[in-house]
């Protein structure tokens, strides 16, 4: 009598348990978010070119500002960072301009639609987006900053304005520009998602940033006075001067009430982002 019992792989046995599943290739990472993001800004044509504008326009008004100054002159009494620097309110322009069609301008082209799909839980690119915008900009307008000063003070090194980089208060000035410059931008790109429209994004920022506190400054109240030192680009002006400016706050609450007023921004489009469909 054949007393032999089957086998895992006999005719009588039960299946052969399945191999463990394997793991999906490709996961969603912050790192693989931010790469992407960063592919995406680098990539395009415009970047590139509203960066290269804000760096010759700072550049460029730094050196004429520098090799056209005198002593005793009208301007013997600016902050020598800020004259040094003077061209950074054009170089804000595009930059604004930049941040706004970061989110903005990929509405526009549908480029979101893919975005979001790579992504469902939406809030990490909002992130992405913002964090490859602040590291770039910061990085390039801090250098730039550096750049200028040294340019200009070629010109200044036997003037009033003269100036060092060990001089109290200049790198904090310079990295102070970077910063507001920075943050201004991260203002505009939230205003770009928030909106989802580049000319309309645009026209808010100029009119409700850049319009509204001087019209508010008319208004001949003390409260009104120094609240408007607390808007985005009266905080902005107090950060890239290495000395007290008179009639603004100081660095410290500037960087604090300009960082609440991106961080609000990016908050309420963040907020939007996951309750709107795109």
């Amino acid at each position: 009598m054949n007393t032999t019992h089957p086998t895992l792989h006999s005719p009588g046995s039960t299946t052969p348990p399945s191999p463990p599943r394997a793991s999906p290739r490709y996961r969603i990472t912050a790192p693989r978010i931010l790469r992407s993001e960063w592919h995406k800004l680098h990539s395009l044509r415009s970047t590139w070119i509203t960066i290269a504008s804000a760096v010759v326009m700072v550049l460029g008004v730094g050196l004429i500002m520098g090799g056209t100054y005198t002593s005793g002159g009208g301007d013997s009494d600016v902050d020598t960072i800020v004259l040094t620097l003077y061209g950074s309110m054009l170089g804000q322009l595009c930059l604004i301009v930049l941040g706004i069609l970061m989110t903005a301008g990929e509405y526009a082209t549908g480029m979101i639609r893919s975005s979001l799909t790579a992504v469902p839980g939406r809030l990490p690119v909002l992130g992405a987006k913002a964090a490859v915008f602040a590291t770039t900009v910061f990085t390039v307008m801090f250098a730039t900053a550096l750049v200028t000063f040294a340019a200009a003070q070629a010109f200044l090194h036997d003037t009033d304005q003269a100036a060092s980089l060990t001089d109290p208060g200049i790198v904090r000035a310079l990295a102070g520009n970077a910063a507001a410059l920075t943050l201004l931008g991260l203002l505009a790109l939230g205003l770009g998602a928030l909106l989802r429209s580049v000319p309309g994004a645009i026209g808010t920022f100029i009119g409700a940033v850049m319009i509204l506190p001087e019209i508010l400054g008319m208004l001949p109240y003390d409260a009104v006075e120094r609240a408007i030192m607390y808007f985005p680009t009266q905080a902005a002006g107090a950060l890239g001067s290495a000395t007290p400016i008179p009639g603004t706050i100081s660095p410290g609450p500037a960087l604090l009430a300009l960082s609440l007023w991106a961080g609000a921004t990016l908050s309420a489009a963040a907020l939007t982002l996951n309750r709107r469909d795109v």
